[in-house]
């Protein structure tokens, strides 16, 4: 699969797919005569009224597209989290209960796939959360018009994928009611999880090369907030100055990162046990405590970093329920 720049702390293999959106810019878009023209980091891009055979590449605007009643003619493969076929669960269960087709899965490669594409035979190509080149970009614009990322490569924030997938099928309306649906999801869960409220959490994933810390800004972290928490003053105080979405830390100051709730990110529950039970994690303080969130599963964590328009829901109960228990256990 494309490797996301957030794919950085869980391994050598694909991480979890976060990055920060708070520079990314904001998307500018007019309709007229039934086409919409929307201006992004790459150029502007004059897409064609109600687009049938559409392509989506990168993370997040396929769910987005679907969730909105439009099954592209082809999706990125995702092998971090998806199935043998490169499709990932919350996909392939809303196709599923919509009576869909799978689409065609690109192929799993780090550049575009613009041979692949062109077979597709789109008439739109959606790429707002991506890491797509201008040469690239430019290939994929002779093919058909291509929607890039407003600000940055791979710094789009989720509700803003979703926003722009809904202005370039034409379905602004949907979109706009589509987050309101999951932010009442959200919602709903911090209401039925009041011992949440005002509790500190730190979020973080453990390779045998570093220790990783996520910053406010990550997705995850956002929308881990919005459950009800408070975000670790501690963070604050040992993140390095740059502007990433998350930091390393050194063994000799775990110790440091203290708040009510630790989460902590693994692939495989073997890996989790692992970390869980090493001397690194023993001077966590949330780890003697048992106030750890586990979020274990390349699915599950796949499902949160970030989160997209179908993704959210599906993992939303599972993730809930492992604060709670973290929760429970800090008192």
């Amino acid at each position: 699969m494309p490797v996301r720049p957030a794919l950085v702390a869980l391994g050598a293999a694909v991480l979890l797919v976060a990055c920060s959106g708070t520079d990314a810019a904001t998307p500018t878009s007019a309709v007229e005569d039934g086409r919409t023209t929307i201006t992004h980091a790459l150029g502007t891009t004059e897409v064609p009224a109600d687009p049938q055979r559409v392509v989506t590449w990168g993370w997040g605007s396929a769910d987005a597209a679907i969730a909105l009643g439009v099954v592209p003619v082809a999706v990125p493969a995702q092998t971090y989290g998806g199935d043998a076929d490169g499709v990932l669960p919350w996909v392939r269960a809303r196709l599923e209960a919509d009576g869909a087709a799978v689409p065609t899965v690109l192929p799993d490669t780090q550049e575009v796939p613009v041979e692949a594409i062109a077979a597709a035979q789109p008439d739109l190509v959606l790429a707002p959360y991506s890491g797509l080149t201008e040469a690239e970009y430019a290939q994929l614009s002779q093919i058909a018009p291509t929607v890039a990322y407003p600000g940055e490569p791979w710094a789009t924030p989720w509700r803003e994928t979703i926003e722009i997938v809904g202005q370039a099928l034409g379905k602004q309306d949907e979109a706009a009611r589509l987050l309101e649906e999951i932010d009442a999801q959200v919602a709903a869960q911090a209401a039925a999880h009041p011992e949440f409220a005002g509790r500190s959490v730190a979020l973080v994933a453990s390779t045998p090369d570093a220790f990783y810390v996520y910053k406010p800004a990550d997705p995850r972290v956002e929308f881990t907030l919005d459950l009800g928490f408070a975000h670790a003053q501690s963070v604050d105080a040992l993140a390095s100055g740059d502007s990433s979405f998350f930091f390393t830390l050194s063994p000799e100051r775990l110790a440091e990162l203290t708040s009510d709730v630790l989460v902590s990110y693994a692939a495989t529950q073997q890996e989790s046990d692992a970390f869980l039970a090493s001397p690194q994690a023993q001077l966590l303080p949330q780890v003697a405590r048992g106030a750890v969130a586990p979020v274990v599963g390349e699915s599950l964590v796949a499902s949160v970093s970030p989160p997209t328009a179908l993704s959210l829901p599906w993992g939303l109960e599972e993730y809930v329920a492992s604060l709670a228990r973290a929760v429970q256990a800090a008192g």
